[in-house]
């Protein structure tokens, strides 16, 4: 029997809440929990409470609050589909409960925009001690891009080089401007300076200042934009033979020229200001008026294209893949009614879960996706609706 409390009830956790549901031999009994009790109980309405057999209110920045939560539901594994801000008092309360825990994303604190996997790694020792495990990441992208250069890794090369991941959506939602996920995390993602791995060292660049024009597949051509991402700095740590690792996303020009006034303005700062007497974020107001990312499914047209380029050495000669997922916003719609950047993390939190549960990749410490056998991974990507290729490239499309 397998008991799992899911922490967060946004976009991405309704798909995770979902798919678990439709799944009783892998997830037995499913408990969600918030700070917003009427999205948790909305959620048990839509699935049944048959299969998500209670709902909470807790504030996860609060490591006592969770603790207590997790000794009454005394889940085998907590998932954290809060904010990221959240991360590190969740991994506080699954070590004082000897809790195992899984993530999407790393930890980046309220007060600084940056994000890096340094806090969450100083908890390995911790966790071993106590004999439970915690899995960072087990996102899209953070996850599954990290999955797909381990399985390049162990299948197609015997050394790899070069990395690059891409990121498009190719979707139209209608909307003048509106992120696809958290408004304010989004936000904070896009505008941090680039970042990128060359020759053992980090080298830093502009916002958004580096464009590379690529051919998605099934989609086309798209403006890409160089900026960094968390599952570099585990992948540069993990496969020390690369020599370049870098991370792309795409922006139509709307939305870059909606972001360059929203900034412009002041709207994206997160230093707060003084308001009718009342200290006001300007990031956290404008994630309160932009759409919420759940509501833009219905009517969401086109589909995104995540993958991984490799370039490296396989029985002494160099050759490239590309590792890919094409994924609809309107099937998702259908199938859970979610938009496919919800569906595209909250599948593989699901996936991730199963496998601690079932104890296929199960070990005491912190761990990054890419540590584990890719091949189980992979396997259920295919079974639940993120099915994977993998195309053979005559060259890379980057320059060295």
């Amino acid at each position: 029997m397998s008991r799992v409390l899911i922490i967060g009830a946004g976009g991405v956790s309704s798909v995770t809440v979902k798919k678990c549901a439709r799944l009783p031999a892998l997830f037995d009994e499913i408990y969600l929990a918030s700070r917003t009790l009427s999205k948790c109980q909305a959620l048990q309405d839509e699935v049944g409470s048959d299969r998500l057999k209670a709902v909470y209110s807790v504030d996860a920045d609060n490591a006592d609050a969770v603790t207590a939560l997790i000794n009454e539901v005394k889940p085998d594994l907590v998932v954290n589909l809060a904010l990221p801000y959240q991360d590190l008092p969740i991994m506080d309360a699954c070590l004082a409960t000897k809790t195992d825990y899984l993530d999407t994303a790393n930890y980046e604190p309220k007060d600084v925009a940056k994000f890096e996997y340094s806090w969450q790694w100083a908890y390995q020792q911790r966790f071993q001690e106590a004999g439970i495990m915690a899995l960072l990441g087990s996102g899209f992208d953070p996850g599954v891009t990290n999955v797909y250069t381990a399985y390049a890794a162990k299948h197609y090369f015997d050394e790899i080089h070069y990395l690059d991941i891409v990121d498009c959506n190719g979707g139209d939602h209608g909307q003048a401007f509106a992120t696809n996920f958290n408004p304010e995390i989004n936000i904070r993602e896009i505008t941090q300076r680039g970042r990128f791995w060359e020759n053992g060292e980090w080298k830093e660049t502009e916002p958004l200042s580096v464009r590379e024009d690529l051919d998605y597949q099934n989609i086309g051509t798209r403006a890409s934009y160089l900026m960094f991402h968390e599952e570099l700095e585990s992948l540069v740590k993990h496969f020390p033979s690369l020599k370049r690792a870098r991370f792309w996303m795409t922006f139509g020009d709307a939305y870059l020229n909606h972001l360059k006034v929203l900034e412009g303005i002041g709207m994206t700062s997160i230093e707060p200001i003084e308001f009718q007497g009342q200290q006001v974020v300007p990031l956290e107001f404008l994630k309160a008026v932009l759409p919420n990312p759940g509501s833009l499914a219905e009517g969401y047209t086109g589909m995104t294209c995540i993958g991984t380029y490799i370039t490296g050495i396989k029985d002494g000669k160099e050759k490239t893949i590309f590792i890919y997922n094409n994924c609809d916003h309107a099937v998702c719609n259908e199938e859970v009614g979610a938009q496919a950047v919800s569906y595209t993390t909250g599948v593989p939190a699901m996936i991730g879960a199963a496998l601690m549960l079932n104890n296929t990749w199960k070990k005491p410490g912190v761990w990054n996706m890419e540590q584990f056998d890719p091949d189980p991974f992979m396997a259920m990507l295919n079974e639940h609706g993120l099915p994977w290729h993998v195309l053979e490239c005559e060259q890379s499309p980057f320059s060295k």
